[in-house]
């Protein structure tokens, strides 16, 4: 009897056994029926930018975006009909147009593109017949943050205002034989990648007439003006510019107004703080902006958050309308009425569309105002993900937003009407991002996380592993515990940023290949308050370090399919500095790859084009006190003896924010520790890599990295 009883439990046990492998076989071959991103999709993937309706509310013209180019990705303007989703693209094959803005009767567009052979301001009619240009434009590579509008329509549309540069008077010596320097703020911005030296020309304000085709310039002088809208009566043009005695020393962006009629300029804002982006009321009375409330900013980044202000046409009653929410807002939009105005607000990882009536003070989301109208900021789009442009006429709104599943694509009152990767996406699968909360190494803080899972990762996984005696059947044919996944720390810059569910084309790619990706909003993010964004200061390389750490910790805790032993970390700019610094520190990581990472914040200081940035965030210039002992103790070529994680570095050859010397500081100490380093340097890149295929290039190289320094998986028990 007892012979037979255990092979009867033989038996069970082999048809346990034989269960348990036809269901592991069949995960795997579910997860690979259905493959994810590679690098060379993002060269096909499309996005949605710049959407502007119709005054009639018909029309909405937006700017996709594309990957496909030589260079740098291009942008191309459409305008599709409501009634019947038909489109029109304006201009040829691969030919860049963008910047729309709807003549007053809905009649035309402008917009920048070409016109035969000439490119600069042009005009068309909706459906992309009668092209017609207008004048020539030209910009600056003069570090200029947060610009807004460079064309605006008179409300009678025969005349159209729109911002050109100039030389300045430095202009000469500055691009000569020998080059002669004389500002302080003699470098190019962030972005441009082409040249080393700011080229001093001076963006002004400037207006064509359409029926002769007249062009006459508005403004002069040694300042910038920018961001334009033009008043409902036609009597004057708002602008931005900073008229500082020092101003490039100084950031300090304040609103003007310009009078058509004799061209004189009234000052409406003297503020410590900065203002951007005017819009006027419908009604004329009011002109919208955004604001900080101190003078915490410099040229390369607003280091507090920005708020919704209004202020009346002449000058009083200057009020703060977004007060009620804590948390970074974007631009505002008037609607139609003039009843009430729309904007961003960041939010834990995702970007929220709100809006608020203008007679209230905004309150927190979903409770009273405190203000003189006693009612609530109400949330018009709070998707899971990342609001971008947007536009609202009579009662249509529609926006861009960027899903968990797919780059920004065109929404109309909730309802997508565009599908620009269907061809791309089909067939692909796409990880899940879930977020997860910790508290913070010094107890102060509740930090956010946000995790991208491996592709492989068989369903039915439990978030983390509950000790008990045994496997259920269930768990051992989910293959739970027998496999362990790579997991990349990706770090965002800034530090006044923010990372979250939305579609991450990277992090995708390395789904793909069965690597999990962590991006944690460690303390100086934005999205989470004003005093978490402040946390930073002054505590550089310091306890928001320990946020990414103590993220890392808990996602272990948290996932235990991850394996420990192939650990990664990444970043870009001030995501490249934490990620040099972490390992200097920590040698938990197998290998780094630090892109347009601050590596000397003493040398970056007095090499970037923004000088005020470490003076703003510790208080002081880096020549007073000790600053500068603190400073090198807070870099990572301080500690470079310690750091023995194989290193690739990647910058930009022509990186003005964060000057290339910083990588080759921390590459000839790498070689000098004997610690492996490799440094790729990207010709025509600035700050960050942007052209398509180099960004392609930056993947591939990274994936190679890590595969070459990760261990071998351990093998399954």
């Amino acid at each position: 009897m007892r012979c037979e009883m255990r092979r009867a439990r033989r038996d069970v046990r082999a048809r346990v056994g034989c269960v348990i492998a036809c269901a592991v076989s069949l995960v795997a071959r579910g997860a690979a029926g259905q493959a994810g991103l590679q690098s060379s999709d993002l060269l096909k993937l499309r996005s949605v930018s710049a959407v502007q309706v119709s005054p009639d509310a018909t029309r909405v013209a937006y700017v996709v975006d594309n990957n496909d180019g030589a260079g740098r990705p291009y942008g191309q303007l459409w305008v599709m009909t409501l009634a019947d989703g038909k489109t029109v693209r304006f201009g040829g094959d691969k030919e860049s147009s963008g910047g729309p803005e709807w003549s007053p009767d809905g009649q035309s567009i402008a917009y920048h593109g070409r016109a035969g052979d000439k490119a600069g301001l042009v005009v068309a009619r909706p459906d992309g017949t009668g092209v017609r240009f207008l004048a020539e434009t030209s910009g600056t590579n003069s570090p200029l943050p947060t610009t807004g509008k460079s064309v605006a329509w008179s409300p009678d549309g025969r005349r159209i205002a729109f911002i050109s540069a100039v030389p300045g008077p430095e202009t000469a010596d500055a691009t000569g034989d020998p080059i002669v320097i004389t500002r302080y703020l003699y470098k190019p911005d962030a972005a441009e990648g082409m040249t080393r030296f700011n080229d001093n020309r001076r963006l002004h304000i400037f207006v064509a007439d359409l029926a002769s085709g007249r062009v006459e310039q508005l403004t002069d002088g040694a300042h910038y003006e920018h961001s334009i809208d033009w008043s409902p009566s036609g009597e004057e043009i708002a602008f931005i510019s900073n008229r500082e005695p020092n101003e490039d020393q100084f950031f300090n962006y304040d609103l003007f107004t310009l009078k058509l009629a004799d061209k004189s300029i009234r000052r409406l804002t003297s503020t410590e703080n900065a203002e951007y982006r005017p819009r006027w009321s419908p009604d004329g009375k009011t002109i919208a902006y955004q604001a900080t409330r101190r003078g915490l900013t410099d040229l390369e980044t607003t280091m507090e958050d920005t708020h919704v202000w209004a202020i009346n046409a002449d000058g009083t009653n200057r009020r703060e309308l977004g007060r009620g929410i804590d948390n970074r807002q974007g631009a505002p939009e008037w609607t139609s009425n003039g009843a009430a105005v729309l904007f961003t607000v960041q939010e834990r990882g995702n970007t929220r569309l709100y809006r608020l009536p203008l007679s209230c003070g905004a309150e927190a989301p979903g409770r009273r105002s405190l203000g003189e109208g006693g009612c609530p900021a109400e949330r018009i789009v709070g998707d899971t993900g990342t609001v971008g442009s947007f536009s609202i006429s009579k009662t249509v709104l529609a926006y861009t937003l960027s899903t968990p599943s797919d780059q920004a694509e065109l929404y109309v009152a909730g309802r997508r009407l565009t599908d620009l990767n269907a061809a791309v996406l089909s067939g692909k699968r796409i990880a899940d991002v879930e977020a997860f909360t910790f508290v913070s190494n010094d107890n102060k803080f509740e930090v956010e996380a946000f995790l991208t899972k491996p592709l492989g990762l068989p369903s039915g996984v439990p978030t983390s592993d509950v000790p008990h005696s045994g496997l259920s059947l269930s768990d051992e044919a989910s293959g739970f515990s027998r496999t362990r996944y790579p997991l990349i720390v990706n770090i965002h810059g800034g530090p006044h940023g923010q990372q979250g569910p939305a579609f991450n084309f990277r992090n995708q790619v390395y789904a793909a290949r069965g690597w999990a990706t962590l991006m944690v909003n460690y303390r100086g993010s934005t999205g989470y308050g004003q005093a978490f964004a402040d946390a930073v200061f002054a505590d550089q390389n310091g306890n928001e370090a320990q946020d990414v750490l103590y993220g890392l910790s808990a996602a272990m805790r948290r996932y235990l399919w991850i394996d420990r032993d192939r650990l990664g970390v990444e970043g870009t700019s001030y995501g490249g500095q934490l990620s040099a610094w972490l390992i200097t520190q920590t040698n938990v990581f197998k290998a780094a790859i630090p892109t347009a990472a601050i590596i000397n914040m003493i040398s970056y200081n007095y090499m970037t084009y923004y000088n005020q940035y470490e003076q703003m965030e510790w208080g002081v210039f880096p020549h007073q006190g000790t600053l500068m002992d603190t400073l090198l103790q807070r870099s990572a070529i301080r500690h470079v003896a310690n750091a023995h994680t194989p290193t690739l570095l990647m910058h930009g050859e022509n990186d003005n924010d964060v000057p290339i010397a910083e990588a080759e500081q921390f590459y000839i100490g790498l070689r000098d520790v004997g610690t492996e380093a490799v440094m790729v340097r990207y010709p025509r890149e600035g700050h960050g890599i942007r052209e398509s295929k180099h960004v392609v290039d930056s993947i591939d190289r990274s994936i190679r990295w890590y595969e070459r320094h990760f261990p071998p998986a351990a093998p399954k028990s």
